[in-house]
């Protein structure tokens, strides 16, 4: 390869929309220019194993960080890694798969920030961080449709594994370049898929897409669903990019216009006329659904993901 991968992070809880976010980002940047890799695959145990351990997956123990962290460096030069395949539905491993790094590689998963080593092969970092309450309402939902758990089995096992969730997995958090939380609005019940607003922490430890105009008068197609404002986060000034449940596609489409004109060389990526394949997701009895808000998630992460490309060129 002439140039090296660009490695997009992609860490969170179980079930806090991971799989939806990295989807839809691989369809914008083009399914054959993208290689994703899921961290959950280096379990070092099966299934039956922890539970007759007493380990959850969320443990490092119970993972082989140290192969994580050489398959990133490896892929991150441009080499083929043979990835270890864990299988949600048995619980059990299938055989290795062969992977040659595309041009893009998302790594997602549990784990993936846990060490520098690893850390220090991301160009872009994102963590998830839904509320609880909604985290659990989709782990349900998804468990107990794709992965013959009951509900009550389910409830346990975040029971279960709570502490593991505050001791290893949230710490991650401050690792993130964008912080992504997906929240019910007011009252609104978080059983609605559609109707979630979005929080981005953008810190800079990257640079961010030009927001300004959003600080100003009250212009555009985009002033009704997206307000832009300055807080502090562990501390330190952050900008908070906040978009509404009823973001339209009109909203999309001129915050898409917005990313394409800032940098020219993303015009290949944008779509005038609005980029239909964002903003999907599967309702929870299968039917295929149209987030705005996630839309807009999605296009500001690929435009990350491609500045980081065009700087590394």
């Amino acid at each position: 390869m002439t140039e090296r991968p660009i490695i997009l992070g992609i860490v969170g809880d179980s079930a806090a929309g991971k799989t939806t976010l990295t989807r839809g980002i691989a369809q914008v940047l083009g399914s054959d220019d993208v290689t994703i890799i899921c961290t959950d695959d280096y379990h070092r145990y099966d299934r039956q194993q922890r539970a007759e351990m007493g380990i959850s997956a969320l443990n490092p123990d119970c993972n082989y960080l140290d192969i994580i962290q050489q398959h990133l460096t490896l892929l991150r030069t441009g080499q083929p890694i043979l990835k270890p395949i864990y299988n949600h539905t048995t619980g059990a491993f299938d055989p290795p798969e062969y992977i040659k790094p595309a041009k893009f590689v998302i790594v997602e998963g549990l784990l993936g920030y846990s060490t520098r080593g690893m850390r220090d092969n991301y160009d872009v970092k994102v963590y998830l961080a839904p509320p609880e309450t909604l985290r659990a309402s989709w782990k349900i939902n998804r468990d107990t449709r794709k992965r013959g758990y009951s509900e009550a089995e389910v409830r346990e096992q975040l029971k279960k594994r709570e502490s593991d969730s505050e001791d290893f997995i949230r710490p991650q958090r401050q690792w993130a370049d964008v912080i992504v939380s997906f929240y019910p609005p007011g009252e609104q019940s978080d059983q609605d898929e559609l109707l979630l607003n979005v929080r981005l922490v953008l810190r800079p430890t990257i640079p961010h897409p030009e927001f300004s105009d959003l600080l100003g008068p009250k212009t555009g197609q985009l002033a009704s669903a997206v307000r832009l404002e300055l807080d502090r986060d562990m501390g330190k000034p952050v900008d908070v990019l906040e978009v509404d449940a009823h973001a339209t596609a009109e909203q999309v489409i001129e915050l898409e216009r917005m990313l394409c004109n800032e940098v020219p060389y993303l015009g290949k990526f944008c779509s005038l006329e609005g980029n239909p394949i964002i903003g999907k997701l599967i309702g929870t009895t299968g039917e295929t659904l149209q987030s705005y808000p996630l839309a807009l998630t999605q296009l500001l992460i690929t435009y990350h993901v491609l500045k980081a490309a065009k700087i590394h060129q």
